[in-house]
């Protein structure tokens, strides 16, 4: 049994995911003026959705086989948006669009920071008695 049931690690994956939308937004907005460049986006309900949908149960026939849950996974996918072109040089980075991602992003990134902090503050107060 874990020490939060597993909390703080899809907190850590959920902060990994925001780290990396926040370096699309920021290699989109870099490449704004590159001609044919396409937008980046990072997905998760896509990758999650899949999983889910899977299942997949490797068959293991000896004790130390490796199960397939213990790779790095990675809950999210960064995917290029090929099918649109906002510019006359065919880059299709919006840079309105780009700022409200990366506000909407930077709001929930405090918002797991803020949750982490309540855990090991909770944590804390434990540790010293109720103190």
């Amino acid at each position: 049994m874990g020490l939060f049931s597993g909390t703080i690690q899809k907190l850590e994956q959920s902060l990994d995911y925001s780290s990396a939308k926040n370096r699309a937004i920021s290699t989109n907005i870099g490449n704004i003026d590159t001609p044919n460049y396409k937008s980046k986006d990072v997905v998760f309900k896509n990758v999650l959705n899949n999983t889910l949908e899977s299942s997949f149960k490797p068959k293991t026939t000896h004790s130390k086989h490796i199960p397939f849950n213990q790779t790095t996974f990675k809950p999210y996918q960064v995917v290029t948006n090929d099918n649109t072109t906002y510019n006359n040089n065919g880059n299709n980075v919006d840079v309105d669009v780009e700022m409200a991602e990366m506000a909407k992003n930077q709001i929930y990134y405090n918002s797991l920071v803020d949750r982490i902090n309540g855990k090991f503050g909770s944590l804390q107060t434990v540790l010293r008695g109720g103190n």
